[in-house]
């Protein structure tokens, strides 16, 4: 499937998860940028990416001291062809781990570590 419409469906499913947080959480993830990736397109760029990750959380964590620069602001980024493919293809999956992945890399923005997400069966 084409980039453009894995975004689509992306930007779809990021903003009815948002919605559906609590106004608190939902508060503090407004200050996170979420983008949409390629990996395939990045490697090259970034050759320390891990080839088969899913998302990424990058910056400071909302428990951390602020940044000292306004570019070191925390985004999150969706490797959306790594999505499809981890998916097999299956569109309803793909949706569903967009979410997921969007949940378990909003956690680590909130302070949780990998084993806090994952017991929030967010792994």
């Amino acid at each position: 499937m084409r980039f453009e419409r894995l975004q689509s469906i992306a930007s779809s499913v990021v903003k009815g998860t948002l919605a559906s947080l609590p106004p608190v959480i939902r508060d503090e993830a407004e200050a996170c940028t979420i983008e949409f990736a390629e990996m395939d397109t990045l490697l090259s760029a970034e050759a320390d990416l891990d080839p088969d990750l899913l998302g990424l959380f990058e910056g400071n964590a909302r428990c951390d001291p602020p940044p000292a620069a306004p570019d070191e602001l925390p985004r999150i980024r969706l490797f959306l062809d790594n999505l499809w493919l981890d998916c097999d293809g299956h569109l309803e999956t793909y949706r569903d781990e967009v979410r997921i992945t969007l949940l378990h890399e909003l956690g680590h923005y909130l302070g949780l570590d990998e084993d806090q997400v994952a017991a929030l069966g967010l792994a």
